[in-house]
């Protein structure tokens, strides 16, 4: 028996926040996981701290499939990004735990590769078509093989996916929730002029990615998939709001182009009815909010079942931790898509050391044995946590929208 002796949660904010929870066994071997909910950081903290942690002491670190189902089904109260973010940090650590005490990367242990990398995608945004082109550019010569795009609207002031430095893009951004205005029929007509110019540009090589944000009606998003589908996109992304997975059905009606939707996601139940109806061509849930590991493995398996690939969410609200375990799950499921990747700043890979290494548009987790990633508690502790909420969306008349 490996007996989880210490568990604490590690809050820190070297730009952003995040949160980790770190686990200690009896033969002196921890391991670490996220737990990072962008925007509602603390109410997993507290989770942990109070009602997850008091449960670990004294349990075999290597039960990890029986202590996920004790967490899930003891709770009473199941799912939810809080609970799921909470249960994902304790399966991440359990991982690592194990394939250190194996002396094994991670991957090797989850069936080995299934792929010599991990493709991932880039983020080009800017003010204007044109600028958002001049960063893809970039990121095809730093040999990115795929690009997601977001542009500025005419008309609107500020955008979603478009920030003021172009390669580390962080929308919690205020103390208090920041409010912008939204016109669904500007942002319409925005689009299929940045694809047609990305393609002129950028040529027919490269896979061009989008993210619409749960901005649109299914109808909407059905007309902005036709538009595009000349300019054959990897995939259009988080269409409209999931929450009725019947939606899709209407958006695969009138568009080919793929679709991607999933990174609030939380636990396979949010996709059951998309995957079996073949209503999605990619599940974006990510380690850290669907449960980590152990649950993102049946949601990937469930998937290949009925040709659904993954295309895990990647962005900057989840830690080097997250993308470490993301990335040795990717590499051995046999129906990975894509990653999104979003570089950390200096600051957060100083905090969090880690082995994974980008190279030729892909990135690999590594050889070091676990996830291949700690955490500089010294370091850490000279970040202290800072309140920031993800900002809100207003139509122009007022009323509130998705954001």
């Amino acid at each position: 028996m490996l007996k989880i002796t210490a568990a604490r949660v590690i809050v820190t904010c070297p730009g952003r926040n995040f949160v980790t929870l770190k686990i200690e066994t009896s033969d002196g071997v921890y391991g670490i996981g996220d737990a990072t909910l962008n925007g509602r950081e603390l109410a997993v903290a507290s989770y942990l701290n109070d009602h997850v942690i008091p449960c670990l002491i004294g349990r075999d670190a290597h039960q990890i499939e029986d202590i996920w189902q004790y967490l899930y089904k003891g709770a009473y109260w199941r799912r939810g990004p809080v609970t799921m973010s909470a249960i994902a940090a304790v399966d991440m650590a359990l991982w690592d735990i194990k394939a250190k005490v194996a002396n094994l990367p991670l991957y090797q242990l989850l069936g080995g590769a299934c792929r010599t990398g991990v493709m991932v995608y880039g983020h080009a945004n800017g003010a204007s078509i044109e600028e958002t082109l001049d960063n893809a550019a970039v990121y095809a010569e730093q040999g990115y093989k795929a690009i997601r795009l977001q542009s500025g609207v005419p008309g609107l002031k500020t955008v979603y996916g478009v920030s003021k430095d172009r390669f580390f893009y962080e929308p919690a951004d205020a103390a208090l929730p920041s409010e912008s205005l939204w016109s669904t029929e500007k942002y319409l007509r925005s689009v299929p002029p940045l694809f047609e110019a990305a393609r002129e540009k950028l040529g027919w090589d490269i896979h061009l990615l989008h993210d619409v944000h749960h901005r649109l009606t299914p109808i909407e998003a059905g007309r902005l998939g036709k538009d595009i589908e000349p300019y054959r996109p990897f995939w259009m992304e988080d269409a409209t709001p999931a929450e009725n997975q019947a939606n899709f059905r209407l958006i695969r009606q009138h568009t080919t182009t793929p679709l991607a939707v999933g990174e609030v996601f939380n636990s396979i139940w949010d996709c059951k009815q998309l995957i079996e109806e073949q209503l999605i061509d990619y599940i974006r849930a990510t380690v850290v909010h669907a449960g980590g590991i152990t649950h993102l493995r049946r949601v990937a398996a469930f998937a290949d079942m009925h040709g659904v690939r993954t295309g895990c969410h990647g962005a900057t609200d989840l830690s080097p931790v997250c993308m470490a375990a993301a990335l040795h799950f990717d590499l051995s499921i046999p129906n990975f898509g894509i990653q999104e990747y979003m570089r950390h700043t200096a600051e957060t890979d100083a905090v969090f050391p880690h082995a994974y290494t980008f190279d030729d548009g892909m990135l690999h987790p590594g050889e070091a044995p676990g996830l291949g990633v700690d955490i500089d508690e010294d370091l850490a502790a000279k970040y202290p946590y800072s309140r920031a909420y993800l900002p809100v969306a207003r139509r122009e008349d007022g009323s509130m929208h998705d954001w």
